[in-house]
């Protein structure tokens, strides 16, 4: 059989880009891409093979999938390495060369490859320091901030130590580790890995996961130690916000490890934590906590976990009670330091006191470098903006995000804090001449891979969209979460349901929002159905979980969304338990149709809504909680088909169709008014497709009206925002929806970028002209939900949109008025798709014929549906219109 030439298998993966290197499954999905300079190419069939040891096992398949594969091998086992390569033939006939063969790995994979116990240190209060939840009643603002300020046995770092003998050579060694709290391994004092804050954020009661890294070129032949710090992080933090703070998880600070050694001769050998292990709270870092900071005193510091030191006051360890059940691999990208930046400023403030400006709202930590005295403490002070030429840290609430570091003395001393982080664009340095001192701001994030880019010719809608990326990447700290920088920084459910489509363009957020999903799915059972409010659950007064439309939501369209833009049905399936559970409470909380019970926050942060009352939206409550309960239907049905639940997908259908009916009596008049006459309204009956087909012409109608009446400017908050663009275009009257993207009047999406934002704020006006923040207890200037704008702008500005899942099929159908320019760049699991194009006539508006340059990777088509021309679809290579 003749072979390809100009074709080649890129790359072969087994699981999600950007995950760890050892397997979090025994059967992990393959994907591979293939690039080519054949125009057309396309896959007809392939062969997989996989070797291990002297044997492989083949199999052979016909058809272009090549994304996403459920494995079709025997399952890794733990500890196993294997190898996978794949081999496809293009539907011309011609096979392509095997590709080259790509490692699969495991550490333990399941609760029963794991032997280790979990350890405290002796000295450890278990978590029996006072609550600030048992001062807050009668108790000020200034009492309950002293409690979660104080120094007690929850706020403390346990260190952890265990020596050991390499007597032979060692031909692997494999170290899996997890913690109650945020742990760092080392191996003779120098960390293991770089990932910070493991094992992240996850439904502790259910689930747990653990770390494996590879430290076979660590373990020579002689002596070592291996040592741990584990801080309390998420697992012991006082959660909550408006004062009410409570811990959800309590006991000691626990580490649990194992360390696989294979050796040269064939023997191996498993070392797990146990009471031969030492352990102690003393040690230089003094106070840790995820929302207050970290205090550390480098005259404590010593080489307790180095070779041939002591670990003072250490005893022997003692062994706590631990549900080996929760523990699962780690699948998400670790947490890490993504990147660098340097001062870019210092702003003189009304104090004196210096403040630094890093140019950029990130999410991370300082690194200094200093001289001094011993015993000069220095005092890090975070915000994210300025206020009155000070630090506005009126907007932290009860977060200090303050770091300290009491100087050793005698030489330039270095340091970052471990377990914390912090949001941030400007920092004050006090206890010190700041000259003094040499800082870099580290941005710390989950590893995503970026997949996704979008540049036109104006600077404003640019900006808008870096917005949207540092705010994806500042919240995506192991959780999703609302914000990175007060006291809450929860996975609230409706921001990143609303925002799903938008991260999964910008990042390949297969590995981090599947992992996020597990634990969604494991609160949800314990609310008996209920999608929750945020997940992890904490225990907070002020939002007993209730069915909540549009945040219970996030169990239906966040499974429906990774799996439209990365195409793996076994998270489908993994999911469609949760799905079909939240569809049951939709049904219970429904009569006839309509969903009109229970409390709802609905249009979150409507713009009309008064700083104190967020809730208090233009659009009726229960008109969204009913146009959520028929997407969410909607989506099951979907969902049980791909599946082939084919009964499942019927009654789903079913009830979607008594719910638009439903809907359309009660929300819509016979002329297609809504009976909440708000932007929000007409775009949920619009997009969600609610609307009778002869009235979709009259609602596009006035929803336009309604926006040209206020100046174009945002009637929306977390509900309409992401949907408002797409119902003014759908409905023919994209101009208008330009016209909302072009003005920055308050509100709107340029008034924060006019006011020099770097993020997406939470509110349209966080920031009042005036330079002063707005008065609500509420107002983050790093929020993502309404930035998910960005969907439209990649695929009506940019021109990129899917058709099919993972972007195998996908629409390119870009349009000018917004800008007359702009190149969109997708880096999909079939290889990058790219659309470059310019108005030849920038005076038509939208009308202007565009000449355009298409890239459409191997094995993939594009529908062309270009201004002026007949839609036409076209193969893999380069097309210029």
């Amino acid at each position: 059989m003749s072979r390809s030439t100009s074709s080649r298998v890129a790359e072969v993966r087994a699981g999600g880009r950007g995950a760890p290197r050892f397997a979090s499954t025994a059967a992990p999905s393959l994907s591979w891409r293939v690039e080519s300079d054949a125009d057309g190419w396309a896959q007809a069939r392939a062969v997989l093979e996989a070797r291990r040891g002297g044997e492989i096992e083949r199999h052979e398949f016909e058809g272009n999938e090549s994304v996403a594969l459920a494995w079709p091998f025997a399952p890794v086992r733990a500890y196993e390495r294997m190898e996978i390569r794949v081999t496809p033939t293009g539907v011309d006939g011609a096979e392509l060369a095997p590709s080259d063969w790509t490692p699969v790995e495991a550490g333990p994979l399941s609760p029963a490859d794991w032997n280790a116990s979990f350890v405290a240190a002796a000295d450890d209060a278990s978590g029996s320091s006072p609550d600030p939840a048992t001062v807050r009643d009668g108790a000020s603002a200034d009492d309950v901030r002293a409690a979660l300020l104080a120094d007690g046995p929850d706020r403390e770092t346990s260190r952890f130590r265990r020596e050991l003998t390499i007597a032979r050579p060692v031909a692997r060694a494999v170290l899996s580790y997890t913690a109650h709290g945020v742990v760092e391994l080392s191996i003779d004092g120098e960390p293991v890995s770089e990932e910070l804050l493991a094992p992240g954020w996850t439904s502790y009661r259910d689930l747990l996961h653990f770390s494996t890294v590879d430290v076979t070129d660590r373990l020579s032949e002689g002596a070592h130690v291996i040592g741990a710090w584990v801080g309390p992080g998420w697992y012991a933090e006082y959660f909550g916000f408006d004062g009410d703070f409570a811990r959800t998880w309590r006991g000691a600070r626990a580490l649990s490890a194992q360390l696989r050694i294979e050796y040269a001769d064939g023997s191996t050998e498993t070392i797990g934590t146990d009471d031969s292990w030492t352990a102690t709270t003393r040690g230089p870092i003094r106070f840790a906590s995820v929302y207050q900071g970290e205090r550390f005193d480098a005259r404590l510091a010593d080489g307790g976990l180095s070779v041939g030191e002591e670990l003072p006051g250490a005893a022997p360890a003692i062994v706590v009670d631990a549900d080996p059940a929760r523990l699962r691999p780690a699948s998400a990208p670790p947490v890490r330091v993504t990147e660098r930046r340097e001062v870019a400023a210092v702003v003189p403030s009304a104090s004196g006191e210096p403040i630094l400006d890093f140019g950029q709202n990130l999410v991370g930590r300082l690194r200094i470098r200093v001289r001094g005295e011993a015993g000069t403490t220095i005092r890090i002070r975070h915000a994210e903006v300025l206020e009155r030429d000070e630090l506005g840290v009126r907007p932290l609430r009860f977060a200090a995000a303050s770091d300290e570091y009491t100087l050793a003395g005698g030489g330039v001393e270095e340091w970052a804090p471990r377990f914390t982080f912090h949001g941030f664009r400007y920092a004050q340095i006090t206890g010190i001449d700041a000259g003094a001192v040499d800082v870099v701001a580290e941005v710390i994030q989950s590893g995503l891979v970026r997949t996704g880019w979008l540049e036109t010719d104006v600077a404003e809608i640019n900006r808008l969209h870096e917005n949207v990326v540092w705010s994806t990447r500042g919240n995506f700290v192991s959780i999703p979460s609302d914000c990175p920088q007060r006291d809450e920084r929860l996975g609230w459910t409706g921001d990143i349901q609303v925002f799903a489509d938008t991260a999964g363009f910008l990042f390949d957020t297969q590995a981090f929002l599947g992992s996020w999903m597990d634990s969604v799915a494991a609160d949800q059972a314990r609310l008996g159905g209920i999608g929750p409010l945020y997940v992890p659950l904490i225990e907070q007064n002020l939002f007993p979980p209730a069915p909540i439309a549009a945040w219970g939501d996030v169990t239906t369209v966040v499974p429906s969304v990774l799996y439209r833009q990365f195409g793996d049905r076994t998270l489908l399936a993994r999911q469609y338990p949760g799905m079909r559970a939240w569809l049951d409470v939709i049904r219970r909380e429904s009569v006839d149709g309509l969903w009109e019970s229970g409390m709802q926050l609905a249009d979150w942060l409507d713009p009309t809504a008064p700083p104190e009352r967020p809730f208090e939206a233009k659009t009726d409550p229960y008109l969204v909680a009913t146009a959520y309960a028929y997407r969410s239907a909607a989506l099951v049905a979907e969902a049980a088909s791909i599946l082939g639940y084919d009964a499942d997908a019927a009654e789903a259908a079913a009830f979607a169709e008594e719910v638009r009916r439903a809907f359309q009596r009660a929300y819509v008049t016979p002329a297609g008014r809504m009976m909440s006459d708000s932007q929000t309204a007409y775009a949920l009956g619009l997009v969600f497709g609610l609307l009778p087909d002869d009235a979709v012409s009259a609602a596009g109608e006035r929803l336009a009206a309604i926006v040209a009446r206020g100046g174009h400017r945002i009637g929306t908050g977390f509900v309409g925002t992401p949907i408002i663009s797409d119902a003014l275009t759908m409905s023919g009257h994209r101009a208008t929806a330009q016209a909302m993207l072009q003005t920055s009047e308050q509100p709107s999406w340029l008034y924060p970028v006019s006011m020099g934002a770097t993020t997406i704020w939470e509110r349209w006006d966080s920031m009042l002209p005036d330079g002063s923040i707005n008065p609500g207890e509420m107002t983050s200037f790093n929020h993502y939900a309404l930035g998910a704008v960005a969907d439209w702008l990649h695929r009506d500005v940019g021109g990129i949109a899917p058709l099919a899942p993972a972007w195998q099929s996908f629409l390119v159908r870009p349009r000018a008025g917004l800008a007359s320019r702009a190149t969109a760049r997708l880096d999909s699991l079939f290889g990058e798709i790219r659309v470059e194009w310019v108005a030849t006539d920038p005076g038509a508006g939208e009308e202007s014929p565009l000449r355009a340059t298409v890239v459409v990777p191997p094995n993939t088509t594009a529908v062309i549906d270009l201004p002026g021309r007949q839609p036409v679809e076209v193969g893999a290579g380069t097309h210029t219109f």
